[in-house]
């Protein structure tokens, strides 16, 4: 008997297959791609539009305002999900798409799934060369889709409708691997879109995927176990790994069967309670004494579920020299960094396993002492920190107002300049899983969009709670449209943003380095002549959003408790000062480019003291 066929457009086909992937969390199967961001042009409103319009109730179509942000709000919808859901964005072929680099850059870092879908130019080459064209003269298939080669984790390009049947597949794998996780490119020729074939009925089947759990080697579990067996000060680097795999609960489990102090990473903050006391703080540059001393002193490093990027190593100088480490990871890249010993599987399997192999150890009493008293120290620096009252406004006072009031099921995010070092210094985690500093891209642009991505995806799980925002004055500058996007999708966000008068973080940075300030802050730019404040207030209010100006933290506190209350989208605007008040303790060294010839003593200096530094280096042995 004939395989049974149905006859769509390449196009039709692929939002149909889209509509037919589920995916099982905690028992209910839910749809795998919560729906789409999406502006349209001639690269993808005729058929991929038309396409996507029978199904706009069950997959929602929100429009975007600049397809960058389209991507952040994606990947922020993805984090929220723990990659188990993700979003398409569709771009038109040309700048659209163009756009959409950075954020592809940005989901490929923080290894998040995201599915582009973008208008390509005609297989035919008939009507070359078309609007928007890149042409490159001596290679007619380059253009300028194949530039998302190298921020991608699956590229393809669908050249025949055929094609999607082991295209759409393979792109949903990569999208829902473990170790692979990442964004996904479809280049779509206008023409292809079009053309109709005869697909398979069961290619459309409802498909229900589960996330891959890879149990470690035995003989891994065997040799980590007998590293640590060996450890008298033992230490757990608890990355952001942990909630993807969710494992929180087997961490928790693991640590106090055997008294290990954990540290938590950038992105692994919110893996335990502030209160938690095995929770020694946030490691590294934008970490906390109370980690960075006991990972200084541990013996042995039990890194679980992270990248080990810079900020959490302190470039590698964060920890002593003969320190060994063990990598436990889903992903075996990252399971072998500076020699460790490898335990590649998934972490919820692997820690139970981990901990049975080593028995009834437990790290020696003095040892956890000694990590409850540097948390304690830090608790205390913390408090201070955040209290207001004669002292200029920080950024450190607005994150101490709003922990203290908000709930804590709220989420919040953060991404670029000085904020995501101030909020994970600086933020008590009232619970699991409830932070989003985007710090693998380090983006400026992500605030205001992933809040957006955030608050669709919370909207779906908890409606009741708040998603807040905490955004800088450079920031907000730079991408803040979908403040406008929230208010007219009904996605209310609690937007604070910080005006500091410019790039503050790199001024400090520069001033650190021995340099004058220069072209950071507004005051300081020579191409300025009279410099003057945005009046974010009433930009606010312009998109639609109810907006505030407040001049002191108990202003602040004040305006947020009615944000709270409020049905749509809250902007509170506070200046703060770009001088005072940053969180000085807490960082590791960074390794950081400085000149090694200057005419300036200061310059000159401070690349000394910098170089000094590296004597902690280690070379990855």
């Amino acid at each position: 008997m004939a395989e049974a066929t149905i006859r769509l457009t390449t196009a039709q086909a692929m939002v149909r297959w889209l509509m037919a992937q589920y995916i099982e969390i905690d028992g209910v199967e839910t749809r795998i791609c919560g729906g789409g961001f999406g502006i349209f042009g001639h690269g993808n409103v005729p058929c991929l539009g038309e396409a996507l319009y029978p199904h706009r109730d069950e997959m929602p179509l929100y429009r975007g305002q600049n397809e960058q942000s389209m991507g952040f709000a994606a990947a922020a919808y993805a984090k929220y999900h723990l990659r188990r859901r993700f979003m398409f964005c569709t771009a038109s072929a040309g700048p659209g798409t163009a756009n959409l680099l950075t954020a592809a850059a940005l989901a490929h870092a923080n290894r998040l799934p995201m599915l582009m879908l973008c208008g390509d130019t005609f297989l035919t080459r008939l009507p070359d060369p078309v609007l928007q064209q890149l042409e490159h003269f001596g290679n007619p298939a380059l253009g300028l889709n194949d530039a998302f080669k190298a921020v991608s984790r699956y590229w393809d390009r669908i050249t025949h409708p055929a094609q999607i049947i082991q295209s759409l597949p393979a792109a949903l794998a990569t999208m829902l691997d473990p170790a692979d996780c990442g964004p996904a490119f479809l280049g779509l020729p206008q023409d292809v879109q079009g053309w109709a074939y005869d697909y398979p009925e069961a290619f459309f089947a409802r498909r229900v995927h589960r996330i891959r759990r890879q149990a470690p080697d035995n003989a891994e579990i065997t040799e980590a176990a007998e590293i640590l067996r060996q450890a008298e000060r033992p230490v757990i680097i608890a990355g952001g790994g942990v909630q993807y795999s969710g494992a929180v609960a087997e961490l928790t489990v693991f640590a106090e069967k055997h008294s290990i102090p954990v540290v938590e990473t950038i992105a692994g903050r919110a893996n335990l309670l502030a209160t938690h006391p095995l929770n020694i703080g946030p490691i590294g540059v934008t970490g906390s004494d109370s980690a960075n001393a006991i990972a200084g002193a541990a013996d042995v490093v039990l890194a679980v579920g992270t990248r080990l990027q810079d900020f959490t190593t302190g470039s590698w100088t964060a920890f002593a020299k003969d320190a060994r480490f063990i990598g436990l990871n889903a992903g075996r890249h990252d399971a072998i960094k500076h020699l460790s010993a490898p335990v590649v599987g998934d972490a919820k399997r692997s820690l139970p396993l981990l901990g049975a192999a080593l028995g009834d150890y437990r790290a020696p009493e003095a040892w956890g002492a000694q990590a409850r008293n540097e948390r304690a120290k830090w608790d205390a620096y913390v408090a201070q920190n955040v209290s207001h009252g004669n002292r200029p406004n920080s950024y450190a006072q607005a994150i101490g107002v709003v922990n203290a009031l908000c709930h804590p099921r709220d989420r919040v995010v953060t991404a670029a300049g000085g904020l995501p070092a101030e909020v994970t210094a600086n933020w008590r985690t009232l619970d699991v899983g409830t932070v989003d500093v985007e710090f693998g891209f380090s983006c400026m642009g992500y605030e205001i969009a992933g809040g957006w991505g955030a608050r669709i995806a919370q909207a779906e799980v908890e409606p009741e709670r708040d998603t807040i925002v905490f955004v800088g004055d450079g920031s907000y500058l730079l991408m803040n449209s979908d403040i406008y996007s929230s208010v007219l999708t009904g996605k209310k966000m609690i937007v604070l943003v910080l005006d500091n008068g410019g790039f503050a973080v790199i001024n400090k940075l520069q001033n650190n380095t021995g340099q004058p300030s220069f072209n950071n802050l507004i005051a300081d730019c020579p191409t300025v002549p009279e410099p003057f404040a945005v009046d974010f207030e009433a930009h606010a209010r312009a998109m639609g959003a109810e907006a505030v100006t407040v001049a002191t933290p108990a202003e602040l506190g004040a305006a947020f408790e009615r944000a709270k209350a409020a049905e749509k989208t809250q902007v509170i605007v506070m200046q703060v000062d770009p001088y005072e008040g940053w969180t000085t303790e807490g960082h590791a060294w960074w390794e950081g480019g400085t000149p090694q010839v200057s005419d300036s003593e200061s310059v000159r200096e401070k690349h000394l003291e910098t170089e000094a530094g590296r004597a902690r280096q280690r070379q990855g042995v």
